[in-house]
């Protein structure tokens, strides 16, 4: 981990997308909290209508970040994540470069540094490629309990697959939480308790942490002075499972957690009914492009190789409303790195890439520009319109 960053800690996310089918565990286990259509709520036409559903969890109200929120699973990155100790987990994929993990082909010297930093000049031996998927694992299983896991006996076919390309675009069948319930229960329990019991975890269950399930996908840096005096520099992964699997909150961090369509959840946003950050937003209205989890898992795998960029919203002051502007806007500073909130600046209209809000629960995304290393542009609009994907 960089202990050195002066603004942000470093911070792990995990975009949960699995089919609407549930797990066989999941049919009669209490805690899991699944969106249902009320009366009054609109819904896609049978043309949209999504084949999956997302994981959200509700931060407690005593959170010092955020609270009251819905969020996507995920979390601060801990040393432990960086441990040597992991090399011993992972020794069957230590030989391979970046212990099997795709090559990304943006350049070096455009990645955002919570990427392209060099850990082994900060002392650790773990690629930070790895490191952020197992944090994002790992928050993942402390807050919801759903533990992404290879087995050890199944290393040497999972080997043999990372070099295989055929059908790589089919939604794979990834073990979750295949093992006795007591025993994950003790082990969440420990992992809550001490972050580096993660990594005993696994090695005393004979699992690795499934790394190459999470397809890079985005990164989001807290603005300066907006939700506390907390920031983030944070990697967001995108994982799309078969089934939905069993979960339930940490009663700890968690208060609620709730399994939706990317619609239904920006519904009831707008209806006021939870609240979500504009990074979640942003990112759910993406999703809206594709109502197919094959074709969600299909874009996620194909484009992580290509690599993302920084984005640090640059939050101005207009009249009496917040204009929250990301990179390829015209009004986006040259440097942003120690921008602050300050009066809209004079400039012509042309590139948009930015939130109007004026009322928190209705965030107005305006973006006409061309986005980088083949991402998708988010879905604006009603949410009846119908989807391009």
């Amino acid at each position: 981990m960089n202990t050195g960053l002066k603004h942000w800690k470093e911070a792990a996310t995990l975009i949960l997308a699995a089919g609407h089918r549930l797990g066989a565990d999941s049919l009669s286990s209490p805690g899991v909290v699944c969106s249902q259509p009320g009366k009054n709520e609109r819904r896609p036409p049978v043309t949209q209508r999504f084949d999956y559903n997302v994981l959200l969890l509700k931060r407690s109200r005593k959170s010092g970040f955020m609270p009251n929120a819905y969020v996507f699973p995920g979390g601060m990155v801990d040393s432990s994540d960086f441990s040597s100790e992991w090399l011993e987990v992972f020794k069957a994929f230590t030989n391979s470069r970046n212990f099997g993990l795709r090559s990304v082909k943006q350049p070096s010297e455009t990645r955002p540094p919570i990427f392209a930093t060099d850990r082994l000049k900060l002392g650790s031996p773990i690629p930070g490629d790895v490191a952020f998927r197992i944090c994002a694992l790992r928050e993942t299983f402390e807050e919801s309990g759903v533990l992404l896991f290879v087995s050890k006996k199944d290393e040497l076919s999972l080997l043999k697959s990372l070099n295989d390309r055929r059908a790589a675009d089919e939604v794979k069948h990834y073990r979750v939480n295949e093992l006795c319930s007591g025993e994950l229960s003790r082990w969440r329990t420990l992992v809550n308790q001490n972050p580096s019991n993660f990594v005993r975890m696994c090695r005393e269950l004979e699992v690795v942490p499934n790394i190459w399930a999470l397809h890079e996908w985005a990164n989001w840096l807290t603005p300066a002075g907006r939700y506390s005096v907390k920031r983030f520099d944070t990697a967001f992964f995108m994982c799309c499972l078969e089934e939905r699997p069993h979960a339930f909150q940490d009663q700890k961090e968690i208060q609620h957690l709730q399994w939706s369509t990317p619609s239904d959840i920006l519904q009831n946003f707008q209806d006021r009914d939870l609240w979500i950050a504009p990074p979640q937003y942003y990112e759910l209205s993406r999703m809206c492009r594709f109502p197919s989890l094959s074709d969600l898992h299909a874009f996620a795998r194909r484009r992580g190789t290509d690599g993302c960029e920084q984005w640090l919203p640059v939050i101005f002051l207009q009249d009496d409303s917040y204009v929250s502007v990301l990179p390829g806007d015209h009004l986006y500073p040259s440097n942003s790195s120690e921008t602050t909130n300050v009066e809209t600046p004079e400039g012509s209209e042309s590139a948009l890439h930015r939130f109007l809000i004026s009322d928190p629960y209705c965030p107005h995304l305006q973006v006409n520009i061309t986005p980088k290393y083949n991402h998708m542009l988010p879905l604006i609009g009603p949410l009846e319109s119908k989807t391009p994907v």
